[in-house]
């Protein structure tokens, strides 16, 4: 049997199940795997959905992407204003940080994202809701908590978990069923992006004793390559940033402008 076969075996799945289903989409590898993948193994209509919580990412692209896989509709919700006020603010308040280091970028929007996927589950009737969720991180936990509470009534459906599927095996089936994706096995890597960070794994990464190579980083420079440094000066408001270099401009706009600083 070939790869094709193995991974996505057509006798196998319930057919039966029909009907809607919201997926989190965020127009890459996975995630556009998950719409061809849903729609053999579980016959039913997929109903795209990309939350915007800042990412730079084409957002308009990643919509029409999903429509030409397959799904019945693809929307893109605006959650930055809410992103920043109930998630970022209170994090930046409370100096959260995993281990000292890491500002919970990716943590910190899922909660969000699930409210808003399951909002649209409801208007569109659908019911079930997905994510492209591997077994082996924190993020199906988050998934699957949040939708059990808001939604305990709707299938949750994760198909890179329920087939442990590998970065490899995912990549080759997007080629067989045409999914044109930026993706190679030269550079696998899953990106997670949103105002509040960008986090990066799979590929060499995924053995920490590995240094992570020059090429995964965008928004930052290596050392040696940065040149001079640049100073700035952020005004804070009861904890909410309100300026930067004296100047004063809109929470969102701050924390944009020191993404692209960095």
């Amino acid at each position: 049997m070939n790869l094709y076969g193995f991974i996505f075996k057509k006798n196998e799945g319930n057919k039966k199940m029909s009907g809607k289903v919201v997926l989190a989409y965020s127009g890459g590898l996975d995630t556009s795997v998950c719409i061809n993948w849903i729609k053999e193994k579980y016959n039913m209509e997929v109903i795209a959905v990309i939350i915007d919580c800042g990412q730079p990412k084409d957002l308009k692209e990643a919509r029409q992407r999903a429509l030409d896989i397959g799904a019945i509709k693809s929307v893109i919700v605006d959650a930055k204003e809410e992103f920043l006020n109930d998630f970022i603010f209170p994090s930046i308040k409370a100096n959260l940080k995993y281990e000292k280091k890491y500002p919970l970028a990716t943590a910190l929007a899922r909660p969000l994202m699930v409210k808003k996927l399951v909002e649209i589950a409801r208007k569109e009737r659908a019911k079930a809701v997905a994510h492209g969720c591997t077994a082996k991180g924190n993020d199906q936990v988050r998934f699957d908590v949040g939708i059990r509470s808001l939604a305990p009534d709707f299938k949750i459906i994760a198909p890179l978990r329920e087939r442990s599927i590998s970065r490899e095996e995912a990549i080759e089936y997007a080629k067989k069923c045409g999914i044109k994706i930026d993706v190679t096995k030269k550079s696998p890597y899953s990106i997670d992006e949103n105002l509040w960070g960008r986090s990066i794994e799979c590929g060499v990464l995924e053995d920490p004793w590995n240094k992570p190579p020059d090429d995964i980083y965008i928004w930052t420079k290596i050392t040696k390559n940065s040149g001079e440094s640049e100073y700035i000066e952020i005004g804070f408001q009861e904890g909410i940033p309100v300026s930067l270099n004296n100047e004063n401009i809109p929470p969102a706009m701050i924390i944009k402008k020191l993404n692209e600083l960095a």
